[in-house]
């Protein structure tokens, strides 16, 4: 896998945590657990998916360590002689570099409001 396919895939999973998992947590927490039943009823596949968040929030950790690992590994490769593609390689890899951030603080977000603040209230 490449650093962008990975970064993708991480961003995927850290939001389908945050939407399974952050999502009841954060309607509770703001009073507003009658507009919560209301959604499940047009998107039922929420209980589903909530069924299964601790596996979910592991795969998104998962992919949140792999894409790391990989943003790394090609954050110090070298990019090309050529002065355009070498603009474009830099590029690129701040975007891939903000997206993996992103997907970060969506999981920890998410798993915030999925683990802590339930155990707190």
């Amino acid at each position: 896998m490449d650093d962008k396919t990975t970064n993708f895939i991480s961003l995927f999973a850290s939001s389908s945590t945050l939407i399974c998992c952050a999502l009841p947590a954060i309607f509770v927490v703001l009073g507003a657990g009658a507009s919560f039943a209301s959604l499940i009823t047009v998107f039922p596949f929420l209980i589903t998916l909530s069924q299964y968040k601790l596996y979910i929030t592991l795969f998104a950790l998962l992919m949140l360590v792999l894409a790391g690992y990989i943003n790394y590994k090609t954050f110090y490769m070298p990019c090309p002689a050529d002065p355009e593609l070498g603009k474009l390689c830099m590029k690129t890899r701040k975007r891939s570099r903000y997206i993996y951030y992103l997907s970060l603080l969506l999981f920890i977000f998410a798993t915030i409001f999925t683990y802590i603040i339930p155990r707190l209230i």
